[in-house]
């Protein structure tokens, strides 16, 4: 393969988008029908926090059996699993939709794992983060029409436009994959090389002994918590808000994500480099976005919209620049295991923006937890500065 723009992998880009476009309507719909069904905040933020909490938990496993048995072979075994998750949202309730999170956590696990992977393993290092940048593009395209298909499916109050979508996108995302090819050297097994469930145990020791990839993580644990309190709680939030639109706000944070990332695709760091200044930048547009969303209360559409693209502009930017990083001064023998973890951070940062988040915003209001997020995300500016400003890679 040659270049991240050639046809094979705009194909594997394609099949991004669709396997995301579910989880885009399913973040509107599910919040929406759970406060319908009387459930508070918590429990809300229990049922879509269990989606990546699931993914969180199995996403070093997945790098595991990928480095044995090659991303194309884990990838068409997920799809089906992908399929009866998606099935299973069009005829049960708000147990089943837990249910079918966690099933849904697991496909995702491996189905992001196999897709990143072999994108990392296929490309040249000038091209790594165009790649994994395209693919978090893809990933995130679906949020644009996503929410405003989710609140119309509910306003028509028509149980089955959602069950058609479900089942549509669950046959083509199946028809696309299973189509799917990547550099052939990369489908052999590989279960002679480092993969041993020991060395995966062991690899979680580096969260603390490795200074990148702890720098890395606590980053994206602490900006994804903020992240996925937006996803979760903005679709209620949103009608406190005097004009406020919740389709509208997400689709503005999505459509900020794709142009941010198509457009600055060549701009973000592939170089290896930690770049202290850059980073603190996306945590002050992370921290500013949290503030808007906590003061639109009082200040209305003035805040609320804007903050919305500051949050699509660090939601851009932040993972595949530390993504990226991360290939370049990680080990090569457990890279695969490694960056399994620190996507298991993000996952879990996005899981706990809902599951904590939720009791704060029962306990207080939706601008307090807002305010809140803004704090975690000023204290980051503060820690990139203070463990980044002399920092070079130590791989």
């Amino acid at each position: 393969m040659r270049g991240a723009l050639s046809w094979p992998f705009m194909r594997l880009y394609l099949l991004t988008l669709l396997y995301f476009s579910a989880n885009a309507i399913l973040n509107v719909i599910l919040p929406l029908k759970g406060e319908s069904l009387g459930a508070d905040n918590t429990t809300i933020g229990i049922v879509m926090g269990a989606y990546l909490f699931t993914t969180m938990l199995l996403r070093p496993w997945a790098g595991l059996m990928i480095q044995r048995y090659g991303p194309i072979r884990v990838l068409r075994a997920i799809l089906a699993l992908n399929g009866l998750a998606l099935i299973l949202y069009t005829f049960t309730g708000l147990e089943g939709y837990f249910a079918a999170r966690m099933l849904q956590g697991v496909c995702t696990a491996f189905f992001s794992m196999a897709l990143q992977l072999g994108i990392i393993d296929a490309l040249p290092d000038k091209d790594r983060s165009q790649g994994i940048s395209m693919y978090s593009l893809c990933a995130s395209m679906p949020g644009i029409i996503g929410p405003l298909l989710a609140v119309g499916m509910w306003r028509a109050g028509d149980g089955s436009l959602f069950a058609t979508a479900m089942i549509a996108l669950a046959v083509l995302t199946g028809v696309v994959g299973y189509s799917a090819k990547m550099d052939g050297k990369r489908d052999e097994p590989a279960a002679g090389r480092t993969g041993q469930a020991g060395e995966m145990l062991r690899s979680f020791g580096q969260l603390a002994k490795n200074r990148p990839l702890f720098r890395c993580s606590v980053l994206m644990l602490t900006a994804s918590l903020v992240f996925g309190a937006t996803t979760t709680f903005i679709p209620l939030y949103a009608a406190q808000i005097r004009y406020g639109n919740a389709a509208l706000y997400l689709m503005l944070q999505a459509g900020t994500v794709v142009l941010a990332r198509f457009l600055l695709r060549k701009r973000i760091p592939s170089d290896g480099k930690w770049h202290p200044f850059y980073m603190m930048g996306i945590m002050l547009s992370l921290t500013a976005a949290a503030l808007c969303a906590s003061l639109s209360v009082a200040g209305g559409v003035l805040l609320f919209y804007p903050g919305a693209v500051l949050m699509g502009v660090a939601q851009a930017l932040l993972y595949p620049s530390l993504t990226s990083y991360l290939t370049f001064v990680l080990p090569r023998e457990s890279r695969n295991v490694l960056i399994g973890l620190f996507i298991a951070m993000a996952d879990l940062g996005v899981s706990l923006g809902g599951m904590l988040m939720g009791p704060v915003a029962d306990l207080s209001s939706y601008s307090t937890m807002y305010l809140i997020c803004a704090l975690l995300g000023a204290s980051m500016i503060a820690f990139v500065y203070g463990r980044g400003i002399r920092a070079a890679p130590n791989p």
